[in-house]
């Protein structure tokens, strides 16, 4: 090893292996994350960490000392960050990108450090970092002061709980040292921290490239009095919230290796576990008791918060993956319906009543944004009126999700309190969000069984009730065609009804616009209903432009496998232009409609349709038809129809 002043691995040169060893092992860990704007050191503050703890191997430092001469900012001095900006990207920029995690140890603590981007674009990389820390280091540039990238990262680790709090303010050397300014950023900065309520805050001038205040205090800053960096991360108390809290399992896996053995794994969110202790399974409710504990070494007195074990139960009850196992008599909440705040991480915006995968624990679940209730300007804190969230927007919101889960409030459990949102489209992580609090109206507001239901009255109609989703081009023929279906339909004795886009508008959605929030609002509405429909036993026609796939995928997912039929009308955009009945594309051409689908707003066409209608080459009649042979070719409308078989 290689380094600066201290030794963190002195104890391997003395002798004694297992005891150093022992030593180690009894150290506490301190994660924590470097953020701040770009630019402002982070990477050369972990490198000078790195180096000055000795936990740099020989062959690093030599490599160190090439690429600084070759690719370094610091014309051929050793360039620290260097050490951390691993991406090729990273060098050729001078910039951190993606969130690169250290480790290194001292005599008294051990630390892993995630170097987190600083450039707006890549907050979501910070977000990622600060999930699991324990305390921030918010470096600001001397010469600049706090920005709004230093607001957005300091009020992101606020809510994502990390209250200890390092302000670093870095490059002191191109300054001169300069007490004034150091006192400045600093009041500037509990003044904007007071507002956000993070209070356990210590300030430090530094020059991570020259090392002053890092490892060792420096003599140009006679008038500090403080901590130096190291001293405080080895000191600072962080309590482990984890290991006094109740019983909490999120179930990873369910092994059954044999009909012997059935076990439930998983880390320990919080708590501890033992042989004997009663536990809930959520969000079933059901109990049983622990009847073995088993680890990586076999079966063990107890689990506890941070260990990955495997729990076999007395009782043969239903556990699945995504299900939480907890203290029988400290459960936490059941609910299908939340406030969270969300900070959206993708180009394409977060919009009020689209569907997304929400993934919490090991549970995942389709969640729907509804609605919006504010964004957050991060300079004033001030609430914002908003329909949708762009990229690094922060706001709170409304959840629904498509079956109730167990959760805690974040601020209690960051497992059972944490989630993402998932594109169900692309698969991409697309936001991050925390959970405040069950809405009340879950808990009033529950399913009612009826006597009369789906399967009565499809017996009473002879036919299988579904949705027939028109979907295409303004033009294309999808009201004309639904409507020769329903006429068919209905004087073969057929029990139907049609959901038309324009006739929806003069009622239930004509409080609605045509931005892609008003689309995905008009879609959700019209798809709830639809699922009524089919409830009551009826074939509903359903004819919307319905421009996105995510919308549709959620009607689909609305009503049972087989119910829902996808019925393209596939007019290229040049002859449904041609058509042109109603005079919109005119219209739209001139300036006169905004957000005309086809124009200047996507159509993303169906990709596997259950049923495609070349309307260049069928007549409107024959597409109807072909229709109808699909609803007798599927059983839909055949009359010997028994939906309990």
């Amino acid at each position: 090893m290689v380094g600066g002043k201290r030794s963190g691995g002195a104890g391997l040169v003395a002798g004694d292996i297992e005891e150093y060893l022992r030593r180690h092992k009894a150290k506490s860990l301190l994660r924590f994350i470097t953020c701040g704007s770009v630019d402002d050191g982070k990477s050369s503050l972990i490198g000078r960490l790195l180096y000055e703890s000795k936990m740099i191997f020989e062959d690093q430092f030599a490599a160190l000392r090439d690429d600084s001469k070759k690719v370094g900012t610091r014309g051929g001095e050793l360039d620290f960050a260097l050490l951390v900006d691993g991406l090729a990207a990273e060098r050729e920029q001078g910039i951190t990108i993606d969130v690169a995690y250290r480790f290194f140890t001292t005599e008294k603590r051990k630390f892993i450090v995630a170097d987190t981007p600083g450039h707006e674009q890549y907050t979501r990389n910070m977000v990622t970092g600060a999930s699991t820390a324990d305390l921030a280091v918010i470096l600001i540039d001397a010469r600049k002061g706090v920005l709004t990238q230093t607001r957005r990262h300091s009020y992101l680790a606020a809510l994502l709980g990390i209250r200890h709090i390092v302000v670093a303010v870095n490059k002191m050397d191109l300054v001169g040292y300069s007490q004034e300014v150091f006192d400045t950023i600093e009041r500037d900065y509990r003044d904007f921290a007071h507002q956000i309520k993070l209070e356990a805050i210590t300030c430090i001038p530094v020059s991570a490239v020259v090392g002053d205040n890092i490892t060792s205090r420096s003599t140009l800053t006679p008038w500090y009095s403080g901590p130096q960096l190291l001293e405080h991360l080895e000191s600072v108390a962080v309590p482990d919230l984890a290991e006094g809290a109740a019983f909490r399992m999120p179930v990873q896996w369910v092994n059954r290796p044999n009909a012997e053995f059935r076990g439930f794994a998983g880390l320990i969110a919080s708590g501890v576990v033992r042989r004997g202790d009663a536990l809930r399974v959520l969000p079933s409710g059901r109990t049983s008791t622990v009847a073995r504990v088993l680890n990586s070494e076999g079966e063990a007195l107890l689990g506890r918060a941070g260990e990955s074990v495997t729990l076999t139960l007395a009782d043969e009850i239903d556990v699945s993956r995504g299900d939480v196992l907890a203290a029988a008599d400290a459960p936490p909440a059941v609910a299908n319906q939340f406030e969270a705040t969300i900070v959206w991480m993708h180009d394409e915006p977060l919009l009020q009543g689209r569907a997304y995968l929400l993934k919490l624990g090991t549970k995942t679940v389709i969640a729907t944004v509804a609605p919006i209730k504010y964004r957050v300007n991060v300079n004033t804190m001030e609430h914002l009126a908003a329909k949708k969230l762009d990229l690094n927007d922060i706001g709170v919101c409304g959840l629904e999700l498509s079956t109730a889960i167990a959760f805690e409030p974040y601020s209690d459990s960051r497992v059972l309190g944490g989630f993402i949102l998932i594109d169900r489209l692309t698969n991409n992580t697309v936001g991050a969000g925390l959970l405040h609090f069950a809405l009340r109206r879950s808990q009033n507001v529950h399913w009612q069984a009826l006597d009369v239901n789906k399967r009565a009255r499809a017996l009473l109609s002879h036919q299988k009730p579904c949705i027939l989703w028109f979907t295409g081009l303004s033009g294309a023929g999808k009201s004309t065609i639904a409507n020769l279906v329903e006429k068919q339909l209905h004087a073969d004795g057929r029990h139907t009804y049609l959901l038309d886009g324009d006739n929806v508008r003069h009622g239930l959605n004509k409080d609605l616009g045509f931005t892609d929030e008003a689309r995905v609002e008009n879609i959700r509405r019209v798809a709830e209903v639809a699922r009524l429909m089919v409830d009551s036993g009826l074939i509903v026609m359903v004819s919307f432009i319905s421009p996105f796939r995510s919308e549709r995928r959620m009607a689909r997912a609305l009503v049972e496998a087989g119910e829902f039929i996808e019925v393209f009308v596939d007019t290229p955009l040049a002859q449904a232009e041609a058509r042109d009945v109603k005079g919109l594309y005119k219209k739209a051409r001139r300036g006169e409609l905004k957000n005309f689908t086809g124009i200047d707003s996507p159509y993303e066409a169906p990709e596997d349709p259950e049923i495609r209608l070349d309307t260049t080459r069928l007549t409107s009649e024959a597409a109807a038809s072909r229709v109808i042979a699909y609803l007798r070719e599927a059983d839909i409308i055949d009359v010997g129809y028994d939906p309990g078989i």
